[in-house]
């Protein structure tokens, strides 16, 4: 049997990275929403009340709206980046302005996928690959408005790792199974050690369990690449926030960007990178 070309399958993957990209501007949306609201129904509850009144959101209904205006987006609206570039990046209705975040992720998304198949190819190791990417990018964008990581998306993410590496996809499950452990350890101890010292929170239990899932997918062997590559840019970054941005150095500043950042190199360059750098001693 012959398998499909390459260039087709790689413009399949992108088209349908595109449409993924869509629904992932969803979930980073709603999803910070629909936990912040479950939050206070079980307060509430704790405490013997009745819920607190409002509409109930979920990642499929209502129908996407503006949020200044409330004019539900229409398929035609809905288009990946056509449509707002068609717009102008403004609500039809009211002519609000829409964020250029939404189009980012939606070409972000595109691009990624496009690339993990031409990468893989039509295999498990592609398909991983894909789940793996559009769950990083939600993370992202998440932490970045939020700063947090849900056990909602880092927990399937991890134990989908370790499923996807019980035939040996991306890593052997021993090296998976260890660099789940050794990813949440790792940064659990720099966490704990920070605190001693100086009294504070240097980061989230979330950043833990991304690095877990990281490790869960590309094994013990990546994580070395992923926390040095993560922390250098983190840093470049914070610095720069700092010195051009006048940002507070008490401002917290979220770490799951760059962790994905990193674990993206490491999905697609991690062992040749790895390869040489050892190469180097």
């Amino acid at each position: 049997m012959m398998l499909p070309d390459p260039f087709y399958l790689t413009a399949a993957a992108t088209l349908l990275g595109l449409a993924v990209g869509s629904f992932l501007n969803v979930v980073i949306h709603r999803l910070p929403k629909m936990m912040e609201h479950a939050w206070l129904a079980e307060c509430a509850q704790l405490r013997g009340e009745e819920p607190p009144p409002g509409e109930k959101l979920g990642l499929a209904s209502p129908r996407s709206r503006c949020p200044h205006c409330g004019h539900g987006i229409g398929a035609l609206d809905n288009v990946p980046i056509l449509s707002y570039l068609f717009l102008r990046g403004r609500c039809r209705s009211c002519h609000a302005r829409i964020s250029p975040r939404y189009p980012i992720v939606e070409a972000l998304s595109g691009l990624l996928s496009g690339y993990a198949i031409w990468r893989f190819g039509a295999s498990w190791a592609g398909l991983g690959a894909l789940f793996f990417i559009w769950s990083i990018i939600a993370l992202t964008f998440i932490d970045f408005d939020t700063q947090l990581l849900p056990d909602s998306l880092t927990l399937p993410l991890l134990w989908g790792g370790l499923l996807l590496n019980l035939g040996g996809t991306f890593t052997d499950i021993r090296s998976a199974v260890i660099g789940a452990a050794a990813g949440y350890l790792s940064l659990w101890s720099v966490y704990w050690a920070f605190k001693l010292v100086t009294g504070k929170e240097g980061m989230g239990y979330g950043d833990f369990k991304m690095l877990a899932a990281i490790g869960a997918w590309l094994g013990w062997q990546m994580l070395p690449l992923t926390i040095l590559a993560s922390s250098l840019v983190g840093a470049v970054v914070g610095i720069a926030l700092i010195v051009f941005a006048k940002h507070g150095r008490q401002i917290p500043i979220p770490f799951g960007p760059y962790l994905a950042a990193a674990a993206v190199i490491a999905l697609f360059w991690g062992k040749p990178l790895t390869r040489d750098y050892l190469g180097l001693f």
